[in-house]
């Protein structure tokens, strides 16, 4: 049965907007390919760091919501521990609550 996850990555700032869109596109595309629904997307652009990682101050955050099945999700880490261009990442099944802020915070944004 699938379960809906939010999935955040930080790539090195030292990416091009080109280079960004293409991890970003790898990423997505291989949640598809392994059968999982992509239900958002957003592009959180280049942040401040809380601290240094790899002598970086910064990096570029974004932001994937998708559904698939419980055993992709250490394939999707497995991913991104290979992608030297990943510096950080963090993926959590979401409850129902969970589900329903986001929503209810996606029409936010939409409403601006």
């Amino acid at each position: 049965m699938q379960k809906q996850y939010e999935t955040v990555f930080i790539a090195t700032p030292v990416l091009s907007e080109a280079q960004m869109k293409e991890a970003v596109g790898k990423y997505v595309d291989f949640i598809k390919s392994e059968g999982g629904e992509i239900v958002y997307e957003q592009d959180w652009g280049l942040r401040k760091l809380a601290y240094p990682i790899q002598k970086k101050t910064t990096g570029f955050y974004y932001l994937i919501e998708f559904k698939a099945e419980p055993q992709f999700i250490a394939k999707l880490e497995t991913q991104y521990r290979r992608d030297e261009r990943i510096i950080r990442f963090l993926t959590f099944a979401m409850d129902k609550h969970a589900i329903a802020y986001a929503e209810k915070r996606r029409a936010n944004l939409e409403n601006k």
